[in-house]
């Protein structure tokens, strides 16, 4: 399965709509994912954990994520990132990156009610957290497209040796 170019990696995440699943680490070792938003910009994630959200806890106790970003229509674009999450901001300091704030909100809700949205969940402390793509693991991935060969769409450590598409 082809991997995304560059340029369609950063495509893919500057999409508005696309909602990201954070995974983080528990106290007792457990994993927790929680669908989220998120904004990509400087080859970054940003997100914004509420004060009271269970994953806010665990990522101030241990910051090692996985993030999971994709998409159900063809391609299946798929974009996995394992990393650590690093707190730009914490609780008490949102009017330091509101603009921020407004630039991921501007990616899932209608212009017209952006404005009413943050408005209504300013109050709500938050701490802002990026991830750097630099320095993580990334991988991607997605079906082929127009031109590409359409055989072997998955990876050969899939395939049984001796079979259609396995190397050996």
């Amino acid at each position: 399965m082809p991997r995304l170019k560059a340029q369609e990696l950063q495509g893919f995440l500057a999409e508005p709509g696309v909602l990201m699943r954070v995974a983080v680490v528990r106290s007792d070792g457990s994993p927790l994912v929680t669908p989220i938003w998120f904004l990509y910009e400087d080859d970054a994630i940003y997100f914004t954990p509420r004060e009271k959200s269970e994953w806010f806890g665990c990522l101030r106790h241990d910051p090692r994520v996985a993030l999971s970003i994709d998409e159900q229509p063809l391609p299946y674009r798929k974009v996995l990132v394992e990393g650590r999450a690093e707190l730009l901001f914490d609780v008490g300091q949102d009017g330091q990156w509101r603009d921020l704030y407004r630039r991921i909100v501007a990616r899932y809700v209608p212009p017209d009610a952006a404005e009413a949205y943050i408005q209504n969940t300013i109050e709500q402390p938050r701490g802002l957290y990026r991830v750097l793509l630099d320095g993580a693991e990334v991988k991607s991935w997605r079906m082929p497209v127009t031109g590409e060969a359409a055989e072997g769409i998955w990876h050969h450590r899939y395939y049984i040796p001796g079979t259609k598409f396995s190397e050996e």
